[in-house]
């Protein structure tokens, strides 16, 4: 599927060049027409369309709500998207699978194309054991290290358009400012867990680098991508971690199956041990469109505040500046 769809990017390479040169020339009594970047996650969607002049440029976004980036699979409409697009921005790091490939030649037949994950210290970056050679791509979920993505993007956005560089660096700083503060908020309610039942428990490896900035250990079923099979003995080591530490709540995914979390609840009741749900997460997709759980912020926001409240920390019920949905 990923072959045939970059066979064609290929052959209509040099039509795309044209159909893009066509989307911003506009008549004496037309309007301009607006310029496009296709992004990939809904992340990535948000860091864009915080950064760039919606009256400049269309930010269309491939993944919606609930979709898994690590199964997504392209389709003819997302390369002629694809194909149309002056710009095109990814998360990287193989969060995207095989797409990775239609980008890389995207890129080498001229369109300006590039990886939020780039902007990232690789010697900051996870490379667990399960996942050798290859770095964990879920940065996002250590706010104070997707500040410096919305940097690069903004750098890379200067790069490509320098007429307007200057406003894509302010608007950037003003963004980050709001992250800043969401960061401390993450900090803060974390470490109101008691630290005994400071585990986090989930579907797959999406919150190692949470853990990891945010001081909560983590646990899940699966690896770093969904499209790996959680083995039985896998759920069995949880069950017991859980039964010992006596962990109270565990969560699910907004873009995973509840299956492996379900088995988990129902392994620890068989030995007298109740666990519930403490709530649905969002890891590698955020909320709906439209509300403040479908943006980058309100995506770390509700997690946070759901984390913290279901394992027995403080946080406001409706979150940071309480505009979570009731």
């Amino acid at each position: 599927m990923v072959l045939w769809l970059v066979s064609m990017v290929v052959m209509a390479s040099g039509g795309c060049d044209r159909s893009s040169k066509a989307l911003t020339e506009s008549g004496p009594n037309s309007k301009p027409q607006l310029k496009k970047i296709v992004t990939t996650c809904g992340m990535v969607t948000d860091i864009v369309r915080t950064i760039v002049d919606p009256e400049e440029y269309d930010v269309v976004g491939l993944m919606g709500e609930g979709v898994d980036p690590h199964l997504y699979k392209p389709t003819t409409n997302d390369v002629r998207q694809l194909m149309k697009a002056d710009v095109v921005v990814y998360s990287g790091l193989m969060l995207e699978g095989r797409m990775s490939e239609l980008f890389e030649k995207l890129g080498k037949r001229g369109k300006d194309v590039f990886a939020v994950t780039t902007g990232i210290d690789p010697q900051y970056l996870r490379e667990p054991p399960e996942f050798k050679g290859h770095f964990d791509p879920h940065v996002w979920m250590d706010v104070s290290a997707w500040m410096h993505g919305v940097d690069f993007v903004a750098t890379s956005m200067g790069k490509i358009d320098p007429p307007n560089a200057e406003k894509y660096l302010a608007n950037a700083l003003e963004y980050n400012k709001s992250l800043e503060e969401l960061d401390a908020y993450a900090r803060e309610s974390i470490a109101s867990i008691p630290q005994e039942q400071r585990i986090l428990v989930t579907a797959h490896d999406a919150f190692g680098y949470f853990g990891r900035a945010y001081r909560i250990e983590v646990r899940s079923v699966q690896g770093l991508s969904t499209a790996s099979e959680a083995a039985v003995q896998d759920i069995n080591n949880l069950v017991d971690l859980i039964v010992d530490r006596k962990i109270s709540a565990i969560f699910i995914e907004s873009s995973v199956s509840e299956k492996n979390i379900e088995a988990i609840i129902e392994g620890a009741n068989t030995r007298g041990w109740s666990v519930k749900i403490g709530g649905v997460l969002f890891s590698d997709a955020m909320g709906e469109p439209g509300t403040y759980e479908g943006t980058y912020i309100g995506m770390i926001d509700h997690n946070v505040t759901v984390i913290t409240r279901a394992l027995g920390g403080t946080a406001p019920e409706r979150g940071l500046h309480a505009r979570l949905a009731p």
